[in-house]
């Protein structure tokens, strides 16, 4: 957009200068050619009188010698040609009194028409500059006397005027650039910040907002809709958060309450009605679960993050420790393949919280006897996290909805969970900088990617979140 209305500025102005600029050249060429041609003029008059009061051989011999030095001297072919197109007199070297345009110049002379201005004559034109004057005795054309000048000064000194205009067009023309691009920026500017504010807003950072004081009217007035916008979703979005999170707090007591009575219910029931009871236990128990990751997930939302600078690689491995017990119960190996020792500028509370949640669900989804292993690689300006499991893994489908809330692939209907444990782990890396990313591999399994922003140059770390 900024390339395209830059090329629209530059295609106005250009235009704009162009129409000032060849209008003005073409005077400029105009004046000084009227000024060689009025000289030219008046030499040629002075010449016809001369002719005009020759009446023997011995005024034609003047009149040769006149023209010859008037030759000699300016360097202007000169001659006079009477009716029956025979050469009367003439100095310097010879005109060709056979080329077309003398010859109609001399029968224009002959018909009583002196010259008149001829067209402009370019640095580009090669032309000489013809003037002829009538020759009148008695009210009757006796001949007409011609000139014919080299115009080779003349374009010398309108290519150098041109030369000059190019040069001041060149610098307007740069100027005109630089008032482009500094328009340009005023106008798209406003824009840039809507667009940056709305990919803000749509990952999640709904207290973003820009300034309203920039640019046209127009773009000015839009900035202040878009945070009245912005404002209002993000009111609605917290009286959301503000209802799951009372629901969830209202509705784990009455749970509470329902599992203890239960309890007190299964007492003295036989096997067979015990066994009912205890699939109701367990519907109640995941509804208990599900509040309380509902409620996990509104703390998430609201969470404050606070990055400093943190050995990652430590981080994970302090997890990792964490996590082993959980893995020898279901006897899945947790296994951290390779290293990095960069750090990286993150909330270890929220990121080492976001890769429990993704430890978990590899855990969980692991076969018997699987490995979950895990590696901290430098990329470029990020350091990845990438846990992979040996699980079913999911296709393309699939693949694209994972981590919405609640979603979970039909093929796990079975295991236990929510479906929320990667939502709350996007939310966390979100509130910290980071971002999470999914992979399918090749054969069965996922690769879940924990990326988090490297700091250039290594610190001292925090140390790791056990």
């Amino acid at each position: 957009m900024r390339a395209r209305l830059i090329a629209l500025l530059l295609l106005l102005m250009g235009s704009l200068l162009a129409a000032l600029t060849v209008p003005f050249a073409q005077d400029l060429a105009a004046r000084r050619q009227q000024i060689m041609f009025v000289d030219r003029l008046q030499d040629t008059i002075g010449i016809a009188s001369a002719a005009q009061q020759d009446i023997d051989e011995v005024d034609q011999r003047e009149l040769n010698e006149d023209l010859a030095r008037y030759a000699d001297l300016y360097g202007i072919k000169a001659a006079v040609v009477y009716r029956n197109g025979k050469p009367r007199a003439a100095g310097g070297p010879p005109i060709d009194l056979d080329r077309a345009d003398v010859k109609e110049a001399i029968g224009s002379g002959l018909a009583g028409h002196p010259s008149a201005d001829p067209p402009v004559i370019w640095p580009w034109s090669h032309r000489s500059m013809l003037v002829v004057v009538p020759i009148i005795r008695t009210n009757d054309v006796i001949g007409v006397a011609l000139t014919e000048s080299s115009t080779a000064q003349l374009r010398s000194a309108v290519a150098l005027r041109l030369v000059v205009v190019a040069i001041g067009e060149a610098i307007s023309l740069i100027l005109l650039v630089a008032l482009a691009l500094r328009l340009a920026g005023w106008v798209l500017r406003p824009v840039y910040l809507l667009d940056g504010a709305a990919h803000q807003i749509s990952t999640g950072r709904l207290s973003t907002r820009v300034k309203a004081d920039r640019g046209p009217v127009e773009l000015r007035r839009l900035g202040t809709s878009f945070n009245q916008m912005a404002n209002a979703v993000e009111s609605s979005m917290e009286r959301q958060r503000a209802f799951v999170a009372d629901a969830s707090h209202q509705l784990r007591n009455p749970l509470s309450a329902l599992l203890l009575r239960l309890d007190a219910l299964g007492i003295g029931l036989d096997a067979e009605h015990r066994e009912e009871l205890d699939l109701v236990r367990d519907e109640a128990g995941r509804l208990v679960t599900i509040l309380d990751e509902l409620l996990d997930l509104a703390t998430a939302q609201h969470v404050k993050s606070d990055p400093v600078d943190v050995d990652l690689a430590a981080l994970v491995a302090g997890r990792l420790d964490a996590w082993q017990p959980m893995g020898d119960r279901r006897g899945v190996v947790l296994d951290m393949r390779a290293a990095t020792t960069d750090h990286a500028h993150v909330d270890p509370v929220l990121f080492g919280s976001a890769l429990d949640a993704v430890l978990d669900n590899a855990v969980k989804f692991s076969p018997p006897g699987g490995r979950v292993e895990v590696a901290v690689i430098r990329d470029g300006d990020e350091i990845r996290v990438d846990v992979r499991d040996h699980g079913p893994g999911l296709g393309a489908d699939e693949l694209g909805r994972l981590g919405d809330r609640f979603w979970r692939s039909a093929s796990s209907q079975n295991i236990p969970g929510s479906g929320l444990g990667l939502s709350i782990a996007r939310t966390l890396l979100d509130a910290t900088g980071g971002d999470l990313r999914f992979a399918s591999i090749s054969g069965h399994g996922l690769r879940v990617t924990l990326a988090a922003p490297r700091l250039a140059v290594p610190a001292p770390a925090v140390g790791s979140l056990a």
